[in-house]
């Protein structure tokens, strides 16, 4: 019987995992609703549907470093729910749920006035304000129910275990507090309720209130969840619930946000979209300190990814770098703080390899789990040295650079030692442990990567896109070498390499057939993995692709088949897999179509390039100028408005990043000799389009373009 062989389906035969499923499992049923809410500071964040409610048994909460705290959090007036008029989120930390009661017992509907008012910052904290409307007096029982399963993010993600049985309650009898405990070995959480005006009772994991309200009287409770310190959590916003709704407490993140660069532009659209994301990424932002240095990097997405990332930190940073060095500063020393240091198989870590993610739950602290940090992914590795490339590129830091000589040059050797797993000069990748992904590129779903046929390809997989990675990084860090590093022999070498590299990427990746493309990969036994991706924007943005073959590679990736009008499609619908409902089956990512775009203009296409930034900024437009992590794939001919994924992320750090992107390719703008240059091509629709505080060489530069014409010009520090 022949032996069964590894696949991104089944990476691992024979070794069982011993918490269910590995990888991510993302295809959750939205069961919050269209219209859920989240807010959000650093690693923590509340995640509820419109009326403010956590149903139990839903994916929603209170998430704090990976631990579900809050699990069920229901509000209910003479035991009815209540309605919804308007919610929304005031900043990324705060909300406003505006409510009203349904037909009761006693009470007829619209009596009540309701809002809920909600922040995350030092704690979570929520006022609920009453207002009777009704002109005789009223008895009312406002009940919030409560509840706390501890479940670790990866379960919340799919099954949840019950721990019941190990939590312990300590609600405090004078109706001031409910309080949840929870120990598994050296893991140990709480949730403490905190109620500023005690409930009349308690029962169960309720607090009951009975009212007497004359006409026209109001009444309030503020409630507080504390929450511990970690890695990650930001300086918070403190202050009175009324006050942090309406602007009046000091918000250490808007003043972080107010400093970056000031897009304007004759677009309004592109103007908010803009802003949005320079909000968004100040709502994912991470606070670390390394050897005693306070550092900050986004992570990469509400609600599943609130962590240290290695590839979408990277991409997102280097998205970024147009409004300030800040985040990619942050991002290459976490992460080579964390760089791996010795052969794990059950994290994937070797020696020189950046992390793939970082987890601080239970499942991964009982090491259940290998996300403390786990190493699963190829590309990131190479995407580091990208972006210290692009980092000294923008800001000449040669002091950063020196710094972490000796980590660039571990994570060359991881690429020519670990990552070429057989010595054929191409990095391929196939996890060793039993919980480990068995797509490691960008894209990490199963079937992320098959055939045009359908079949799933056999491991170790080499994808397209990671060659492409790894030219561009050798490249670069040759420069590095040339320059700040000073070691130019290696530089030559690296020079050669990429060379061969090149030569030989264009023999082996390419197919003549169906009007000439690239491979997704080459599978295990070196078979072209045929099917037609948006991978080959990838190859555009590193430069691997020869001049005389972008001219069939941009008709690839715009045809109908591909651009569906909103963006390119990450699989072609000539596929069999072809799915605009799958993850990397068919869908529309933002971050991947900035890749393109920066590709398409490195090549000169930019009429392309435009075509596609301006897809994508009409798509923000119909989600109130924030990009989702991914769009479905449908022809915006046929549907006329774009629509998300299912479970996308949002706000996702990768597509908060994706304007900037657009914007520097729009403005031609590169750092270049100590000077920023611009080369705009900017359609009439987006007008005027002006940038001050850009930071580069550590100063502040002006840009201004119109048309096929700009300048730049140094502004006052």
């Amino acid at each position: 019987m022949a032996a069964v062989r590894a696949t991104p389906a089944n990476p691992t035969p024979g070794l069982m995992s011993e918490t269910g499923q590995s990888g991510d499992q993302r295809a959750i049923p939205p069961e919050l609703g269209p219209d859920s809410l989240a807010v959000l500071s650093g690693p923590t964040f509340m995640y509820s549907n419109s009326s403010g409610d956590v149903p139990p048994g839903s994916i929603g909460g209170l998430v704090h470093l990976d631990t579900r705290l809050i699990s069920g959090w229901t509000l209910t007036v003479n035991g009815g729910a209540l309605l919804v008029l308007r919610a929304q989120t005031i900043e990324h930390y705060s909300a406003q749920y505006v409510l009203t009661n349904p037909e009761l017992p006693g009470l007829p509907p619209n009596s009540l006035g309701l809002r809920r008012l909600r922040y995350v910052g030092d704690g979570f904290h929520e006022r609920v304000e009453l207002l009777s409307f009704r002109p005789e007096p009223v008895r009312l029982e406002v009940r919030l129910a409560v509840d706390a399963d501890f479940a670790d993010l990866f379960e919340v993600k799919s099954v949840v275990r019950d721990r019941s049985a190990q939590i312990r309650r300590d609600h405090a009898a004078d109706g001031s507090e409910l309080c949840f405990s929870y120990r598994n070995g050296d893991f140990s959480a709480q949730t403490r309720v905190c109620c500023a005006t005690p409930a009349d009772r308690i029962e169960g994991d309720e607090l009951v209130w009975e009212l007497d309200l004359s006409p026209r009287q109001g009444w309030k409770v503020d409630l507080h969840v504390p929450l511990p310190p970690g890695l990650g959590v930001v300086e918070p916003v403190r202050g009175d619930i009324a006050d942090v709704i309406h602007g009046r407490a000091d918000d250490p993140l808007r003043r972080w946000a107010e400093e970056r660069a000031v897009l304007r532009s004759d677009n309004q659209a592109l103007e908010r979209t803009v802003r949005q994301s320079r909000d968004d990424l100040a709502a994912l932002r991470l606070d670390l300190e390394v050897k005693g240095q306070k550092i900050l990097l986004p992570g990469a997405g509400l609600p599943w990814f609130l962590s240290v990332f290695g590839r979408d930190t990277l991409i997102s940073a280097y998205q970024t770098l147009v409004a300030g060095p800040e985040l990619a500063k942050g991002a290459l020393l976490a992460l080579a703080r964390l760089q791996g240091e010795t052969c794990d198989d059950f994290t994937d870590e070797e020696p020189g390899k950046i992390l793939h993610e970082v987890r601080s739950g239970e499942l991964t602290r009982s090491g259940q789990k290998p996300y403390g940090p786990y190493y699963g992914t190829a590309d990131a590795t190479q995407l580091w040295l990208i972006l210290l490339s692009e980092y000294w590129r923008w800001t000449g830091d040669d002091e950063t650079v020196r710094h972490l000589a000796d980590n660039a040059i571990a994570a060359l050797r991881w690429i020519d030692e670990y990552g070429d797993r057989d010595g054929d000069g191409y990095v391929e990748y196939a996890t060793r442990s039993p919980e480990g992904l068995g797509n490691q590129c960008w894209r990490d779903s199963p079937d992320g990567i098959c055939f045009a046929d359908g079949r799933i390809p056999v491991l170790p997989l080499a994808t397209a896109d990671i060659q492409g990675y790894t030219y561009d990084a050798k490249l670069r860090l040759a420069e590095l070498l040339d320059g700040p590093l000073a070691n130019p022999s290696l530089a030559r070498r690296l020079r050669d390499e990429a060379g061969t590299l090149y030569a030989r990427f264009n023999q082996d990746f390419w197919i003549d057939e169906r009007g000439g493309y690239y491979a997704v990969a080459l599978d295990g036994d070196k078979n072209l993995v045929d099917s037609k991706t948006s991978t080959m924007g990838h190859l555009l943005w590193s430069g691997i692709v020869p001049p005389e073959r972008a001219e069939a590679v941009v008709r690839q990736l715009m045809s109908p088949e591909m651009f569906s009008g909103w963006g390119i499609r990450t699989l072609s619908r000539e596929e069999r897999l072809y799915n605009a409902l799958g993850y990397h089956l068919g869908t529309v990512w933002p971050h991947d179509n900035s890749i393109a775009v920066l590709g398409l203009a490195r090549y000169g296409y930019r009429a392309e390039a435009n075509r596609i930034s301006l897809a994508m900024l009409d798509a923000a437009e119909q989600f109130n100028h924030r990009l989702p992590e991914a769009l479905s794939g449908y022809d915006r001919e046929r549907l006329l408005f774009a629509v998300p994924y299912p479970t996308a992320c949002s706000p996702q750090a990768w597509a908060a990043g994706t304007p900037l992107a657009l914007v520097r390719a729009l403005l031609g703008l590169n750092p270049v000799g100590g000077r920023l240059m611009i080369d705009p091509d900017i359609p009439p629709k987006l007008g005027r389009i002006t940038a001050d505080r850009v930071r580069a060489f550590g100063q502040e530069w002006g840009v201004e373009a119109l048309g096929t014409s700009g300048n730049v010009r140094l502004q006052a520090s």
